[in-house]
């Protein structure tokens, strides 16, 4: 008699069958890399938070509240260890770590979270973020201070307005300490009161020399957003969810734009927002390949263009 139920055994039977995957697609997501002859992968856009904070953000997807009508189930609920084992075993070299708040007095803390995180996990870039609000100049200017290599600004979830008075001078700040900032800007999934092109590039033209990362290629505004990465030297794009088939049933990414993706090689950085996405990490990787935009772009995208841009050896 082993003591063990029918219930053990079909859990013990599960979490082996759940090995047994993520072995199969690590192999799979390394030999995309390897092919491309690259050391791995720089993923800026990957996402890790306290633990109950996770849990809120994914019950928001699980109740619909992300996408409406469209299912959004989480392919990768696992404790964080578990997250981080399975970055590295697909060889993503270095990864973000964001987090962001949606209410005042929430960024300082989350900072808190993030240089503990960061301490522990090496492989993570220190991230940080900041919410309009008094003193969140002083939070900023000590998370740079404390070694943070990337900010996250999410105007849809903080409903916020990027030219708030209280943030200006958190924008110049970054802009001077030449910190990246992964900003959530577009107006998909669903708008926001204040996504779309035209409330952050009023910021830009207030701090030209800011370095934002726009996110998920700013779907669906995909032009005008490829348009400030030509006006501005700063501005770079992240493939977060783009040309999946999830985003491209929403939001699809025309086709005429495909030779100013092109074009724009190297202001485009791999993102992904693993683990919160409703598919395989490999379909990322898979999306941008069947664009068939060739070998030297996807290096560009996957490893060389972020390599170059945070300064990662």
């Amino acid at each position: 008699m082993t003591g063990l139920h029918d219930s053990d055994i079909s859990r013990e039977a599960g979490n082996e069958s759940a090995v047994a995957a993520d072995a199969v697609e690590a192999a799979e997501v390394i030999a995309f890399w390897q092919d491309l002859e690259l050391p791995g992968l720089v993923d800026v856009h990957v996402h890790f938070m306290p633990r109950n904070v996770l849990a809120k953000v994914w019950a928001f997807f699980d109740a619909g509240r992300a996408a409406p009508g469209q299912a959004w189930p989480i392919a990768y609920r696992k404790p964080e260890t578990d997250h981080v084992a399975l970055l590295r075993a697909f060889g993503v070299r270095r990864f973000g770590a964001l987090a962001y708040p949606h209410k005042p007095g929430m960024a300082a803390w989350l900072n808190s979270w993030e240089v503990e995180f960061a301490a522990r996990t090496p492989d993570a870039l220190h991230s940080a973020t900041f919410f309009p609000e008094p003193g969140a100049d002083g939070y900023v200017a000590e998370a740079i201070g404390a070694g943070a290599r990337l900010f996250k600004a999410h105007l849809q979830v903080g409903g916020y307005d990027p030219r708030e008075e209280l943030l200006d001078p958190v924008w110049g700040l970054l802009a001077e300490a030449g910190v990246p900032v992964v900003v959530h800007c577009g107006s998909g999934p669903t708008p926001g009161a204040y996504t779309g092109p035209g409330p952050i590039s009023e910021v830009l033209a207030r701090h030209p020399r800011l370095i934002t990362i726009i996110a998920h290629l700013g779907s669906p505004e995909y032009g005008e957003f490829l348009d400030l990465a030509h006006s501005y030297p700063g501005v770079h794009l992240d493939t977060t969810m783009a040309f999946t088939d999830f985003l491209e049933r929403r939001a699809p990414f025309p086709a005429a734009l495909r030779p100013r993706l092109a074009g724009a090689a190297d202001r485009i950085l791999l993102g992904s927002d693993f683990p919160n996405i409703p598919y395989p990490y490999l379909h990322q990787l898979q999306a941008l390949a069947r664009l068939d935009l060739g070998p030297a772009w996807l290096r560009a995208v996957c490893h060389d263009n972020a390599a170059r841009l945070l300064g990662l050896s």
